[in-house]
């Protein structure tokens, strides 16, 4: 069975249960926006510069995993630069008129917000750079011989992108941002802070340890900690009296199969299978893939990043091999060397 990414709970990408939650939680200004010191620090420099200067502020380039708040922070420079924010992804924007439209839409000092911008087509990429470097439009009328070039000034605006994966941007695109920026994984004390935020705006009560549960299973991520938050809160509303505490957060997540370090049941059996089928590897990806009926770039791009992060698996030259810190945490003897 070949398992959809957005049917996991613990997945960092945007699924439909997260649209009534995420839109009334989201902070507004820095002072509200938990964790990313180093990038809220240098924003805030960047953004009293270019507003005492009266002017639009940098490019800004926002890359790092999933479900960090990129969007949320896009938001959240809007706010503090008192300017429109028009917010888009690079899969919407199919053609070059579609880009133009929204260029020439926007008022002075105004941010275009593109989502998963290293998905955008080379098209539309090309139209985009006069645009971050001249604020100009390069606009052809016609075809053939009687094709001729417009150029249509811009008002000077701010872009920021945000990407998953910085790698896949070419480099005359990313050479045009003035501000880059990584977003890391949070650690369990700013995802308790977050949770603690979140139940309060959502009226669920909710004590330390309880949020503690939470945040150490949500594998670094605001997003999927406020998604356990959701479904932990109808857990506690429905079998116990609607507060949240450490024992029925565990009981919660484990019914969710989601255990102390955040894996699911798709990680755990990646896992499994390489221990009790392959002696814990060197084993192939192919191998893997069919040995747990899953597409081998999903497991490349979905499941191995967080289990190479705890320590559970590394990449070699020779294959995929599972370190002590997973045979630690299934209990299971690790193979004598």
């Amino acid at each position: 069975m070949i398992f959809d990414d957005n049917e996991r709970i613990v997945t960092g990408d945007y699924i439909e249960d997260d649209i009534d939650i995420e839109s009334g939680l989201r902070p507004r200004q820095f002072s509200d926006y938990i964790g990313q010191s180093k990038v809220k620090e240098n924003l805030e420099i960047y953004i009293k510069a270019a507003s005492e200067r009266k002017e639009a502020l940098d490019h800004v380039l926002l890359y790092g995993p999933p479900g960090l708040g990129k969007t949320t922070l896009a938001g959240v420079i809007a706010n503090e630069m008192g300017v429109n924010i028009r917010i888009t992804s690079g899969p919407a924007i199919e053609k070059a008129g579609d880009l133009a439209a929204i260029l020439t839409n926007l008022s002075q000092h105004d941010i275009l917000f593109i989502d998963e911008i290293h998905r955008m087509s080379k098209t539309v990429e090309e139209i985009l750079y006069p645009a971050m470097e001249d604020y100009a439009l390069d606009i052809i009328i016609g075809k053939g011989p009687s094709a001729k070039s417009i150029r249509l000034d811009l008002p000077k605006f701010t872009l920021i992108g945000a990407t998953t994966k910085a790698g896949n941007l070419s480099a005359p695109l990313r050479d045009r941002f003035g501000v880059i920026e990584r977003l890391e994984l949070y650690d369990t004390d700013d995802l308790v802070t977050i949770i603690k935020r979140s139940a309060n705006i959502l009226n669920v009560g909710i004590d330390d340890e309880g949020a503690r549960e939470i945040a150490s299973r949500s594998r670094g991520t605001p997003r999927i900690a406020n998604r356990f938050l959701k479904r932990v809160r109808d857990f506690a509303e429905v079998r116990f009296d609607g507060n949240i505490t450490a024992e029925i957060a565990k009981l919660a997540l484990s019914s969710m199969e989601v255990d102390s370090k955040g894996l699911d049941m798709i990680d755990s059996k990646l896992i499994l299978t390489m221990i009790k089928a392959f002696g814990g590897g060197p084993v192939g990806l192919d191998t893997i893939a069919a040995a747990i009926g899953e597409d081998s770039n999903t497991i490349e791009d979905v499941y191995e990043p967080y289990l190479m992060q705890l320590g559970f698996i590394s990449r070699t030259s020779r294959g995929r091999i599972v370190m002590p810190p997973a045979y630690e945490h299934f209990n299971i003897e690790p193979p004598k060397k």
